[in-house]
């Protein structure tokens, strides 16, 4: 609004002269704060401040104009004290000084700054955008390789949005600066010829008198304006030449300047040229000196910096601080120095793509993000060795032969075949295998084995090792992750678990024995649903669990067996239960415990059971057993050690509508296969004879 008023109504000459300075002195802040801008994004805003600025100074031409044409007849102090002063003292009055002055200064704009910065403007917008996928894609793959946080990647998406608008913004914006130069000489002449015309016709002035008069004063208010001009054009090249920095430009400019070995050539050049005798030796000899003088102090400058340290400095840096003694970083795979080529980018890193993999993997299978693994070489270990350290404990490890593979024998290598190679075992699984030579691949694969690059082998153990600890996982901030994506979906839900009844602790710890219980976390809301009203009923952990378990049962069963294809189960005899259930408590929880030699028997019958599924063709992991709802915790504790692949579920957790088989019943003496049978207490089920 202020801007139009210039434009349309008159204002006084002490209003007009306050805000030529105002014009003057905001020019000079925007360059300063260009020049202050470490990189181009400080200055964000610059695009929309040079519009206003512009549109200021044109609308002040228009407020000149108007008085200068109106009131020039009367002197020159008619259009104010600032024109008069850039009239009369910077050019003496003299108007044709002030127009060869002035259209030096908008040939200096519009041909060296104004079209070198819209050149800069408009290349740099055009490479900004043409990387703008690749950089979007360079953000996806830091955060697959765990190297940046969600947060992180959006603030780095925003700010490469930010730049690409900036730089389109500038290119637009530096087409402002030269139209105003077009438009200062076009008013300048508009000026002279009206103040000519006007002076002549309406005020009887001679043609000398007018040129005094007008001219003169028309000058000096082109002279106003283009200074400010020729000021943000200085702005606009700053801003689109700066490269991003720590430091602002003149500290960037004088770190780059500060090398003695620049500035002792000037010294010798500059002597050599004043020892010259039509030279001016009063100029040259000084400047050579300043110069000599220059190189001095930065040497001196840079040899005390390389100096050893004060005592006192020493001793400060020699302070232990909470960083230097602890590692936050759950996971740690340490490599031997003969293995850190797996992780050297310029031969693919490949391992890191694999540990990634592992991690997205886990993510996806624990339904929370796992937190970022770290991998770093160690002179602690063999050089051909890695090991995993979980929470600063050595959970796993092996030796591997670099550039070679591992042919693994999973069962399907006939005794005879012809591989050769160096004996060893699977990490991961214990399988025999052998290192072979890369070239052999292809034959290994012919004779039945499965080849890994030493990068997999490492993942795989990895992954196997973690999937078995994947509650350990699990932190208070993964919790806090998980439930500020839930409360998006479903507000009232997490208001109906936390803070009340369940703290974080707590609620951290009843999701950790879920992960533990075999129950993942991909589906939040009938899981958190569950969870909330269990709490309705009870808040110990453990009768949390069953009632969750009891809830989610279908999906329990899900993972191994259809809702129409029979489950097959294994069953305890009633004696066998009631004789656990009588038996051993576990006195801090009340828990049964199977006695020694029970849990020997039961484990050896599964083991046995599905190791007899394996070779009838069947797959051992669909196997569960059902035992009544007090023994399911003992048995499942006893079975993960010994039979970790055998579900273990109560028998309120079968749904109703799921057929089951029954393969054996186990009981003092051992199992025999069964042709029918029918559960107890689960109402009618289609039974499969075996």
């Amino acid at each position: 609004m202020m801007l139009i008023v210039l434009m349309v109504l008159p204002i006084p000459t002490m209003m007009l002269d306050a805000f030529f300075v105002l014009n003057i002195a905001l020019s000079v802040a925007i360059l300063m704060a260009a020049m202050n801008a470490a990189k181009p994004l400080d200055f964000s805003s610059f695009p929309s401040v040079l519009l206003f600025a512009t549109l200021l100074r044109l609308a002040l031409n228009v407020a000149s104009t108007r008085i200068v044409l109106v009131n020039g007849h009367e002197g020159d102090a008619a259009a104010g004290q600032v024109i008069e002063s850039f009239g009369r003292f910077l050019i003496d009055g003299n108007f044709a000084v002030g127009l060869f002055v002035f259209i030096i200064l908008l040939i200096i704009n519009m041909v060296v700054v104004t079209k070198g910065a819209g050149r800069v403007s408009e290349v740099s917008a055009r490479f900004t955008l043409d990387a703008l996928p690749g950089k979007q894609m360079a953000i996806d793959s830091d955060i697959a390789a765990g190297l940046m946080t969600a947060e992180e990647a959006k603030a780095r998406r925003t700010e490469v949005s930010t730049e690409a608008d900036f730089y389109g913004a500038m290119d637009g914006a530096s087409k402002f600066v030269k139209g105003d130069a077009i438009a200062a000489l076009l008013i300048l002449g508009i000026n002279i010829i009206a103040g000519f015309s006007l002076g002549m016709i309406s005020h009887g002035l001679s043609m000398g008198e007018a040129a005094e008069r007008y001219v003169t004063l028309a000058v000096g208010d082109a002279l106003v304006a283009q200074v400010p001009a020729l000021l943000l054009s200085i702005a606009a090249a700053v801003i689109v030449t700066r490269v991003a920095d720590k430091s602002d430009l003149t500290g960037h400019i004088g770190g780059q300047f500060s090398d003695p070995r620049s500035w002792l050539p000037v010294a010798i050049v500059l002597g050599a040229m004043g020892m010259i005798p039509a030279m001016p030796q009063s100029i040259f000899l000084p400047a050579a000196a300043l110069a000599g003088w220059l190189t001095w102090i930065l040497k001196r400058r840079r040899t005390l910096a390389a100096l050893p340290a004060p005592v006192e400095a020493v001793r400060s840096a020699e302070a232990i601080s909470i960083e230097d003694v602890s590692d936050h970083t759950l996971v740690t795979i340490e490599l031997g120095y003969g293995l850190v080529h797996l992780v050297d980018e310029k031969r693919g890193a490949p391992l890191v793509a694999r540990v990634t993999g592992v991690r997205k993997q886990l993510s996806l299978e624990c339904g929370f993000i796992v937190p970022q693994f770290r991998v770093r070489d160690s002179l602690d270990i063999a050089p051909n060795d890695y090991r995993i350290v979980f929470g600063g404990v050595v959970i796993g490890g092996a030796s591997l032969q670099p550039n070679r593979l591992l042919a693994i024998d999973t069962g399907d290598v006939g005794p005879h075949h012809g591989l050769r190679g160096d004996p060893a075992v699977d990490p991961s699984f214990g399988c025999p295998a052998l290192w072979i030579d890369a070239n052999e691949r292809d034959n290994a694969v012919a004779e039945g084995f499965l080849t890994v690059d030493p990068g997999t082998v490492i993942a795989t153990h990895l992954n196997h090792l973690l999937g078995q600890r994947s509650e350990m996982l699990l932190g208070p901030e993964e919790v806090r992750a998980l439930l500020d994506a839930l409360k998006d979906k479903a507000p009232g839900l997490v208001d109906a678990i936390y803070p009340e009844p369940l703290s974080l602790s707590a609620l951290t710890r009843l999701l950790r024995a879920l992960l533990a219980d075999g129950i993942a976390l991909t589906h939040p809301v009938p899981l958190f649903s569950s969870i909330a009203a269990g709490l309705q009923q009870t808040q110990d952990i453990n009768q949390l669990i069953d009632h969750i378990r009891v809830d989610l049962g279908a999906s329990i069963v899900a993972k191994i067996c259809g809702p129409t294809v029979p489950l097959p189960v294994i069953t305890l005899d009633a004696q066998l239960e009631s004789s656990i259930l009588q038996g051993l408590r576990d006195p801090a929880t009340g828990q049964p415990l199977v006695e020694p030699d029970l849990a020997q028997m039961i484990g050896q019958e599964v083991s046995r059971l599905m190791a007899d599924r394996m070779v009838a063709g069947g797959n051992p992991g669909a196997l569960a057993l059902i035992v009544q709802p007090p023994v399911r915790r003992a048995v499942a504790r006893l079975l993960s050690q010994r039979a970790p692949d055998c579900m273990v579920l109560s028998i309120s957790e079968l749904p109703a509508s799921q057929p089951i088989e029954v393969i054996a019943v186990i009981g003092v003496e051992p199992a025999a296969p069964l042709q029918s049978a029918e559960m107890p207490g689960n109402q009618p089920k289609e039974f499969v004879p075996s």
